[in-house]
């Protein structure tokens, strides 16, 4: 059995991811017949059903599972590395003597205890002593009480941390980060914070220049080598990047031209449009950048899939750019005029596509950002692949941005 797995980011006061919240299921028939989901998710992990490692999903970041009644009753968290783990109890569990004491027995063999969706009802006092963390509804802190936000304090005075959850917006989040919540789940990173015109600086003129031969139907090594030329900070960041191991086992390469032929057009217009991301990123939060990796790698393997032509890469520049908007806080149709793409994917990027593979692909990586398995399933049978084929791309796709980041580090 094979688990399909999605995370959802949890973040810190500035807005740096501090651990994942893993959602999981087996296949078609999401996970064990008549079952709840939570529970499914729990049974899963604790029989060691999970083929992926926690580790490579998470980037080496803490890991939020959720646990049901009987699997935490049997103590199956134990089966998971304490240090990588946090256990997390849903709301949809019954405390009593039984569960007081397997969690009591989970505390002390070093696991951290979050309780999810608090709700401010008595029947949780015997497990709050226990936990590390307590996550809150944004939905339900907007109904909350005089009495209940004072509780809040309690809290944070006994030195629980507190994580608000459906964070959709960055004046929710800057809301209750006044109000001393640690950490933030939710969307509130993925729409940008405010339309303003930025402007694209000086510095920038080389990068949309190789932005630009990337993406013409006629590209010409000798014009990107003339760029890379220029730009000490480009050659230096290709050489770097071509002579990691993990991409070069077998040869040093010694010159920009050498490293321009290394690479082939096709992986040279992959590392430009990368390297256009990263630079066009600035202050905001790097997990954009990691969401973006995610969405380019696994929109490359569908195109291939389904045998398309991979030169120019378009599948995965559209994947790269998809945040774009977010990243500089402006229109994506007006980003588009300032950078050179394809009609084809200015038309996926800017919603004016709602169908067709182009527009799929986007929906697809935002479905598995989501946990929509519904969409996923329906998303696949469209495109024309087996969803389980399609999972172990996403799977792929994480794996290799863990990769990339580490080759840039």
């Amino acid at each position: 059995m094979f688990a399909y797995v999605a995370r959802q980011a949890i973040y810190d006061a500035q807005k740096r991811v501090y651990a994942y919240e893993l959602l999981f299921r087996d296949g078609v028939s999401n996970c064990f017949p008549d079952i709840p989901p939570d529970e499914a998710t729990s049974n899963m992990i604790a029989s060691s059903h999970l083929s992926v490692g926690v580790e490579d999903i998470c980037f080496n970041k803490f890991a939020f599972i959720n646990f049901h009644q009987d699997t935490l009753l049997y103590r199956f968290p134990s089966t998971l590395d304490p240090m990588s783990v946090v256990v997390e109890i849903v709301e949809s569990v019954e405390v009593n003597k039984d569960l007081i004491k397997a969690c009591e027995h989970i505390r002390n063999l070093g696991y951290r205890i979050a309780l999810d969706d608090y709700d401010f009802s008595p029947r949780w006092a015997p497990l709050i002593p226990l936990c590390n963390f307590i996550k809150f509804e944004v939905n339900m802190l907007e109904q909350a009480t005089p009495e209940q936000f004072a509780k809040i304090k309690e809290f944070k005075d006994q030195g629980i941390t507190l994580v608000a959850e459906k964070v959709e917006t960055i004046g929710e989040f800057e809301k209750y980060s006044e109000m001393g919540f640690d950490y933030f789940q939710g969307y509130f990173l993925a729409y940008p914070e405010i339309i303003k015109h930025k402007s694209l600086d000086a510095a920038m003129n080389s990068i949309i220049e190789l932005v630009g031969i990337s993406t013409s139907p006629d590209f010409d090594v000798s014009k990107v080598n003339e760029v890379m030329e220029k730009d000490v900070g480009l050659s230096f960041k290709l050489m770097r990047f071509i002579n990691n191991p993990l991409f070069n086992k077998r040869h040093k390469i010694e010159s920009l031209g050498h490293a321009l032929r290394y690479m082939g057009s096709t992986e040279l217009k992959k590392f430009i449009a990368l390297l256009a991301l990263a630079n066009l990123k600035g202050e905001k939060p790097a997990d954009l950048l990691t969401i973006s990796l995610i969405r380019a790698k696994f929109c490359a393997q569908i195109s291939v899939a389904k045998g398309l032509q991979q030169n120019p890469p378009s599948s995965f520049i559209l994947g790269l750019f998809s945040m774009l908007d977010v990243l500089l806080d402006q229109p994506m149709d007006v980003l588009m005029k300032k950078l050179p793409m394809s009609k084809e994917i200015q038309d996926a990027l800017c919603g004016r596509a709602i169908t067709g593979l182009m527009a799929d692909q986007l929906n697809m990586c935002r479905a598995y950002e989501s946990a929509d398995w519904a969409a996923i399933e329906r998303l696949s049978t469209s495109i024309g692949l087996e969803s389980e084929d399609v999972y172990a791309m996403y799977y792929t796709a994480m794996k290799w941005t863990n990769d990339i980041k580490n080759s840039f580090s």
